[in-house]
């Protein structure tokens, strides 16, 4: 049996704000325009950030990042530069930076309950001298992206409180999901043994290392 698809009910902005309430005017102040010291000691240590940007139709996409610690370089109090290490190759983030330059970022740091967030805009360059400060092992990328910041601002650890995030037995749940090769398996209809699919996975991350 078959249920209609229902669309559950809009709740516009002036009733989230009624349900919610204001913010304190502590939380208001600490939205900052440029990136002072403590949230560029926090880029500096942190390996992974989300990157979500949307382009212009409002169609969203966000990607992860991540590299050794303070891959992301401070460039200026206003302005930060991404290095594009090799990807998939799609490309969502650079098509969508193209209609729409507005982007977000997400900073973690492991252990840490507390991210940073950072807004702006955004464009790719292939300048030398900033791609230079990118180098590692000998190698650098041959894109990063220029993030002119907007708003900088440090968020509450209620979200990873509450996931448990960095608990170690968060991690028993990993045992529950399919491995990468069963899943392309899956979704895509290969005939092919999933384990020879994870197999090679598993030796182009032993590349990255």
């Amino acid at each position: 049996m078959t249920h209609a698809r229902t669309r559950p009910r809009r709740v516009y902005q002036d009733e989230v704000r009624a349900r919610l309430g204001e913010p304190e005017a502590m939380i208001r102040a600490k939205i900052l325009d440029h990136i002072d010291e403590h949230s560029h000691r926090f880029i500096a240590h942190s390996p992974f950030l989300a990157l979500a940007t949307a382009d212009a139709a409002g169609r969203a996409d966000c990607s992860p990042r991540g590299d050794y610690p303070g891959f992301v370089k401070v460039l200026d109090e206003r302005t930060l530069a991404i290095p594009d290490r090799p990807g998939n190759r799609i490309a969502d983030s650079f098509g969508n930076l193209a209609e729409n330059d507005g982007i977000g970022l997400l900073f973690l740091i492991p252990g840490l309950r507390e991210t940073l967030r950072v807004n702006g805009r955004a464009y790719p360059t292939d300048e030398p001298d900033v791609l230079a400060r990118m180098r590692t092992e000998g190698s650098e990328p041959v894109l990063a992206l220029v993030v002119e910041v907007a708003e900088v601002y440090f968020h509450c650890g209620r979200a990873l409180i509450r996931s448990r995030l960095w608990d170690p037995a968060s991690q028993a749940l990993a045992a529950e999901i399919p491995s990468p090769g069963e899943t392309a398996v899956g979704q895509l209809g290969l005939d092919i043994d999933p384990a020879l699919l994870d197999r090679n996975l598993e030796a182009s991350y032993r590349k990255l290392f």
